[in-house]
């Protein structure tokens, strides 16, 4: 009787997914992987920092993937920008590059001060 029970054990932990009993030896002796032992320590990826095309001077436009000398002063040249997808519709990048970079730019519109009331 005490082995139907220890045997029904067992297979309840095999069920469960005992790491000490899926191997037949114990978990501490197990070599960790590649994946577990670097979990613990990677750092979350920073974002990279948006570029506005309203306002970027030329040297950080060109810290954009794929934009060059002649692209940023394109961009520079066809300000303001409503949004930032105006890039294409003014013809200013081609949509394989606006994809590129899109997740990277931003377009800031000037705050309009308040009309002061009438007295």
């Amino acid at each position: 009787m005490p082995y139907r029970s220890l045997a029904l054990l067992g297979t309840a932990l095999l069920m469960l997914g005992s790491p000490a009993l899926t191997a037949g030896q114990p978990a501490a002796s197990k070599p960790p992987t590649a994946a577990s032992a670097a979990a613990p320590t990677a750092a979350p990826t920073p974002k990279p920092k948006l570029v506005d095309i309203n306002s970027a001077s030329s040297t950080e436009l060109k810290t954009l993937p794929g934009i060059g000398d002649a692209e940023a002063q394109r961009i520079i040249a066809n300000r303001p920008y409503p949004t930032k997808s105006h890039l294409v519709a003014k013809k200013v990048l081609e949509l394989g590059a606006y994809d590129a970079l899109r997740g990277r730019i931003v377009a800031v519109q000037p705050v309009q001060p308040k009309a002061k009331p009438k007295s």
